[in-house]
């Protein structure tokens, strides 16, 4: 499943990894009730660079909305997806050019060309999406399953 999460961060404005962790745990919690699944082992997210999601704000957030139902105790694995960048002037493609001046925890990309300065378009890195999904079925709880979400 493919999410989209919104990238911006305003004073007063809360942080969008607990409506992506909402968004996560509805789903996945979904595929338990459709697959008679009765405990989630595991789910494993991709989230590109350029979604300007926390990891561990997303973990925080995943874990304090899964108690009492079948995600209880999952963990979560992310892979964090490159960010891609293409440039329609210069025709540049790879990686974007990064703010140096950002105060931020890591490297803050922005949407500028490192060969001309002209905008940018995303190529890759700007998806979240939930790659798969470990479980226990509740006709066979000595199995465990992976499922490609």
């Amino acid at each position: 499943m493919l999410l989209r999460p919104r990238c911006s961060r305003s004073r007063g404005e809360p942080m969008h990894e607990f409506s992506i962790a909402s968004s996560i745990v509805e789903t996945v919690l979904e595929f338990a009730e459709k697959h008679a699944v009765s405990k989630i082992v595991e789910v494993r997210l991709s989230i590109g660079e350029l979604t300007c999601v926390e990891h561990e704000q997303l973990r925080f957030c995943f874990h304090a909305i899964t108690n009492d139902s079948a995600l209880d105790g999952s963990a979560l694995e992310i892979e964090t997806v490159p960010a891609v960048v293409r440039c329609p002037r210069c025709a540049y493609e790879g990686p974007p050019k990064y703010w140096e001046g950002a105060l931020a925890a890591g490297q803050c990309p922005t949407m500028e060309c490192p060969g001309c300065g002209h905008a940018v378009e995303a190529v890759a890195g700007h998806d979240c999406a939930i790659k798969s999904i470990k479980y226990v079925r509740d006709s066979d709880p000595a199995n465990a399953a992976l499922s490609p979400a």
